[in-house]
């Protein structure tokens, strides 16, 4: 059956996969996304939520945002949901690049102060801040310092001078999951982690000097420390690197064996998973919850190196030029979340792979700075095209407080490198948007080409139409730096 019939709108924004579609589905798949999203996704990435609505314990609906895209197990943006006594825990269903966040740092620069420097701030970006295949920092850590890492996250970056206690406040779980214990990750883990804190990665991962290019709520902006139009932003994207990605790869491997030990029954080898009160559940969890404070530390340390460049360009303190942490979210991540689930509260896995949490105003995990208007959640587009600020809203309950991550692709990087010429990339950005752009190689700029990416315009216009999150402003690139 084609699986794009079998599609019931909702709303001109919200479609069902009944669970009446294959035989094994114990509940509905939801995507939002107005035509245009719907038309040009991948019957595959549908259908791998259709798998993942077959795995034990799973919680309706299993939701597939706008940049959904095909992955490996859960597609990429998308969230899976399991009960915490009958459900799983799934390592298939978290991703390789755990905690895969993005942080937005603002500043009271503008367009015209900048003017002339651009260059001379995006290659001293490009020196300070290490980035590439394999890069090496500039931290040299034991095991003893790196198992401490694992287990407080940034708050191990404000103990040694990389953050403030008012960075940590602007983090998702301040930048700290408690209950990360080191003894569940393997040596190889750690080995690959230990000269990675504070490096950039490659694919794409960048570091980006944006613009305020529109702003469509004034109040809530201004409370972020949005002020105007020209108003010069940084975002960071980067996650766990090769040490996220070990855990990940070991872990598959004792989920596969988990499998086989609980006769639980998957549609898709990649959806390996554990019972969540299991040894092999919990471990990962444990596990995991090392590589989303690894990555939480890795994005402060940065930020420090991105105040120490503008301080270098600029001749100018970086409090001067108010470099104030505007938020940080973690894609890529299992968190034991309360939801309310047929009126009553239950304790829930919720699997968020390139989703975004969205909390309403008033809710506790809210910062107080931003308890009356809600969460912000900063969504990246492709290099060359516009990002965005948008805000949680009450209506996002019904994804299990989700929304999009960003544009989401429509190539996959092995066709976007045979398909374009990152020089020619690199060029065009700068004749007709006059956007500078440094990378390691012609490659990594070939393989993030804006045309191997959905119009992120579209996908916020669908989940600010379908009320899951609120459009508060966008943002330009100027420049990029990319591993």
């Amino acid at each position: 059956m084609d699986i794009k019939k079998s599609l019931e709108q909702i709303t001109p924004y919200k479609w069902r996969i009944p669970k009446s579609f294959r035989d094994g589905m114990r509940v509905d798949a939801i995507v939002y996304g107005n035509k245009f999203i719907i038309d040009s996704v991948e019957p595959d990435a549908l259908y791998q939520l259709t798998n993942v609505a077959m795995l034990p314990g799973v919680l309706e609906p299993v939701i597939g945002a706008p940049d959904i895209h095909f992955g490996y197990g859960l597609p990429m943006g998308a969230v899976g949901a399991f009960d915490a006594e009958e459900g799983v825990i799934s390592s298939g269903c978290t991703g390789f690049d755990i905690n895969c966040g993005i942080r937005m740092i603002r500043t009271n620069l503008t367009v015209d102060d900048i003017k002339g420097k651009l260059r001379i701030l995006i290659d001293t970006l490009f020196r300070n801040v290490p980035c590439g295949v394999g890069a090496k920092g500039k931290l040299r850590l034991t095991y003893d310092q790196l198992d401490e890492v694992l287990v407080k996250g940034a708050e191990w970056a404000l103990e040694n001078g990389y953050a403030t206690k008012e960075d940590l406040e602007r983090i998702e779980e301040n930048g700290r999951m408690k209950g990360a214990d080191p003894s569940k990750v393997s040596d190889m883990a750690k080995k690959r982690g230990l000269p990675q804190l504070g490096t950039l990665g490659a694919g794409n991962h960048f570091l980006e000097v944006q613009a305020v290019d529109e702003i469509y709520d004034e109040e809530t902006a201004k409370a972020f420390g949005i002020e105007k139009p020209g108003q010069i932003i940084v975002m960071l994207h980067c996650g766990s690197r090769g040490f996220g990605h070990q855990v990940a790869s070991d872990y598959l491997e004792i989920h596969a064996k988990a499998v086989e030990k609980y006769g639980i029954k998957i549609p898709d080898k990649q959806l390996v998973c554990a019972p969540a009160n299991s040894d092999e559940g919990q471990d990962y969890f444990k596990a995991m919850q090392c590589a989303v404070n690894y990555a939480f530390a890795n994005r402060t340390v940065m930020t420090k190196w991105i105040r120490d460049s503008f301080e270098q360009v600029f001749d100018r303190t970086w409090e001067d030029m108010d470099m104030q942490l505007i938020y940080e979210v973690a894609h890529n991540i299992c968190k034991l979340e309360e939801h309310e689930i047929d009126g009553k509260k239950r304790k829930v896995y919720v699997h968020r792979k390139g989703a975004t949490r969205a909390l309403p105003p008033g809710h506790p995990l809210v910062p107080r700075v931003y308890k009356k208007f809600g969460q912000p959640i900063l969504i990246a587009g492709s290099m060359g095209t516009a990002s965005y600020v948008l805000v949680g809203t009450e209506k996002s309950k019904e994804s299990f407080y989700s929304t999009c991550h960003g544009a989401g692709r429509v190539m996959s990087r092995h066709k976007a490198i045979k398909s374009f010429r990152g020089e020619e990339i690199r060029k065009r950005l700068l004749e007709t948007k006059g956007i500078y752009v440094r990378a390691t190689h012609g490659k990594v700029i070939a393989e993030e080409a804006p045309d191997a990416y959905k119009n992120v315009d579209e996908v916020i216009e669908s989940v600010h139409q379908a009320g899951i999150s609120r459009k508060v402003a966008r943002v330009i690139p100027l420049g990029v730096a990319k591993g």
